[in-house]
């Protein structure tokens, strides 16, 4: 059995694009989140590709002197649009109903990252998003909604991986935050 550990990126820069980096309390999440991750490792550490989930591991990364792998499947949702505006009009739409409601694209996308997380074999942290955390709760929980639970920038859900089968145990801190 394998513990998988999935932590919501710090609060990022607002109004930075569509890439922002971590603000001054998205580092000291970082760093909190680090101190108290450190003693279930050195674990592999991986993350999703973008700036505030690389820049959230760092932290946890140099307390273990160990590189973290990009893991794309892990990204944030893909938005059907490059526009701030409409990409938070449609995420406010799309947070509300089930992955079934959004369509073939977006259900590849959900099955990619299950099948990531569920394809761990030992224990590791993965450094993501509000929504992928999600999708891997829905899965160990068998829940269709995009919307599960609200973690926190900075927070850690924790699930068991046994032999392909994720099964929640714990949700990370929880509160209502911006989505970047």
């Amino acid at each position: 059995m394998a513990t998988i550990y999935m932590v919501r990126h710090g609060k990022a820069r607002v109004g930075d694009g569509l890439d922002p980096g971590l603000d001054d309390l998205g580092r000291e999440q970082a760093r909190a989140t680090a101190a108290a991750l450190s003693g279930k490792g050195p674990l592999p550490i991986l993350s999703s590709p973008f700036a505030r989930a690389r820049q959230t591991s760092e932290p946890l990364a140099d307390l273990w002197d160990r590189k973290v792998t990009i893991e794309p499947r892990v990204a944030e949702i893909p938005f059907p649009t490059t526009d701030l505006a409409e990409r938070s009009r449609w995420l406010s739409q799309a947070m509300a109903g089930t992955w079934l409601d959004l369509g073939p694209d977006l259900l590849a996308w959900r099955d990619a990252l299950v099948e990531c997380v569920s394809s761990q074999r030992q224990d590791c942290v993965i450094f993501c998003h509000f929504i992928a955390i999600n999708v891997a709760v829905g899965a160990a929980t068998s829940d269709d909604r995009v919307v599960i639970s609200q973690p926190d920038n900075g927070s850690v859900t924790s699930f068991e991986n046994g032999n392909g089968a994720l099964r929640l145990l714990q949700l990370g801190r929880e509160a209502k935050t911006r989505i970047n």
